[in-house]
C-alpha cells in the first residue's frame, strides 16, 4: 500500500512504550487516532499487533500507515544528521528562527560548534561564509553555546548591530532561559547559586571547577534555578536563567546542587547503582529555550526554539508537557 512506512526503532529508544514512541516520531497524532490504528492492526511490531504500552527493542520495525496531515518529528529542529545532507546556506535557512535587517536568531543543533577549533570541520561561524552581504560584511558571532547544547543563538548582521549586542549582554540587561533534565530532585523547588570557577586543561580536554574566591583567573558565576516538573526522585525538568554567562556554567552548578545534567559527557559522574532509563538517549540534555535582548535600533526581540529531538523524545517518555513551564 502507498504511503506506508516500516521504521525501524533505535538503539536509544530501547525499553520505549510505543505509544511514546509515535509521540516522538509523530507529535502531531493524536492519542485517540493512535488507538484506534492499533486496534484495527494497521500498526504492527514486527509484523504482529500491538498495544500502546508494548515496550520497543532496538532493530524491531514499526508499520506506520499513510497519517494524514501529521508532521514526521524531523519536519521539526535540524540534527547533526540531517544537517550533514545541506549546505552551509540551507542549513541556515532551515536553523533560522528571526530576521531582520540588525539581527538573525538561529536554532542551533546539539553537536553543532559555534566556533571553529580542534578536531571540529564545520561550526556557525564558518557557515555564515555564506551570508556575507552586499558589502562583503559577514555576519558576526556575539555569545556562545557549547557544542552540545542547542537552542537560541543571535548573530549580529552589522559591525554596530554586533558592539550593541555584545554590550548587551556583557550588561546583562538580556534574559536567558535554559530547559535541562537532570538526576535526582534538589531539595527545594527555586534557588540561586553564586559561585566561583576556574577553567584548567586536563588529558580530556578543559574542564571547569568551583574554585576559591580570589583563586588566579576565577570568574564569579550567578545562576537562578526552578523545578519545573519531577519523575519521582529519579528525573527533574529545571529551567536556568544564568544572570553570567560562563563557561560551562549551568553544566558545573547543575552539579553542586546535587543534580548533574542526564547526558554530560564531562560532569555527570554516575553511582553503580543509577541507569538511563530506557528509551532515553545518552546526550547533553541542555537547550538554550529562550532569549529576550534589546534590539539594537530599539525595542526587544523575544525568541524561543522548540527542543530538539533527543529532548523532545524524553519529555514524552516522562510526560511532561512544555506548556507546564508557563512561559
Amino acid at each position: 500500500m502507498a504511503g506506508v512506512e516500516q521504521v525501524a526503532v533505535e538503539e536509544g529508544e530501547s525499553g520505549m512504550r510505543l505509544d511514546r514512541w509515535f509521540k516522538a516520531h509523530y507529535p502531531g497524532l493524536a492519542f485517540g487516532q493512535l488507538q484506534k490504528l492499533l486496534r484495527t492492526g494497521q500498526v504492527r511490531l514486527d509484523g504482529g499487533r500491538a498495544k500502546s504500552d508494548t515496550r520497543v527493542q532496538p532493530g524491531q520495525t514499526v508499520r506506520v500507515p499513510p497519517l494524514q496531515g501529521v508532521d514526521k518529528a524531523g519536519a521539526g529542529p535540524l540534527t547533526q544528521k540531517t544537517l550533514k545532507s545541506l549546505d552551509d546556506g540551507d542549513a541556515l535557512s532551515k536553523m533560522l528562527l528571526h530576521e531582520d535587517p540588525k539581527v538573525l536568531v538561529f536554532d542551533k543543533p546539539s553537536g553543532l560548534a559555534v566556533q571553529g577549533g580542534s578536531g571540529v570541520v564545520r561550526s556557525v561561524d564558518s557557515m555564515l561564509e555564506a551570508w556575507r552581504n552586499k558589502k562583503g560584511e559577514k555576519p558576526r558571532l556575539v555569545h556562545r553555546l557549547d557544542r552540545d547544547t542547542s537552542g537560541v543563538l543571535a548573530v549580529a548582521r552589522t559591525r554596530l548591530a554586533a558592539m550593541k549586542l555584545a554590550e548587551a549582554f556583557r550588561h546583562r540587561t538580556t534574559e536567558k532561559i535554559y530547559w535541562a533534565l537532570v538526576k535526582g530532585a534538589p531539595g527545594k523547588r527555586e534557588g540561586r547559586i553564586s559561585s566561583w570557577l576556574v577553567k584548567e586543561a586536563t588529558p580530556e580536554g578543559d574542564r571547569v571547577r568551583v574554585a576559591k574566591h580570589g583563586e588566579d583567573g576565577a570568574e564569579h558565576a550567578i545562576t537562578e534555578w526552578r523545578v519545573v516538573e519531577q519523575a519521582g526522585q529519579q528525573l527533574t525538568w529545571i529551567e536556568f536563567r544564568p544572570e553570567t554567562g560562563r563557561t560551562h556554567q549551568l553544566r558545573v552548578h547543575a552539579v553542586q546542587m546535587g543534580c548533574p545534567i542526564i547526558g554530560d559527557p564531562k560532569y555527570f559522574e554516575a553511582d553503580h547503582n543509577w541507569s538511563l532509563p530506557g528509551g532515553m538517549q545518552n546526550r547533553l540534555h541542555l537547550h538554550a529555550r529562550r532569549l529576550v535582548i534589546p534590539h539594537p535600533d530599539g525595542g526587544v526581540i523575544d525568541v524561543s526554539a522548540p527542543l530538539p529531538p533527543h529532548m523532545r523524545q524524553s519529555w514524552n517518555m516522562l510526560g511532561f508537557e512544555e506548556a507546564s513551564a508557563g512561559e
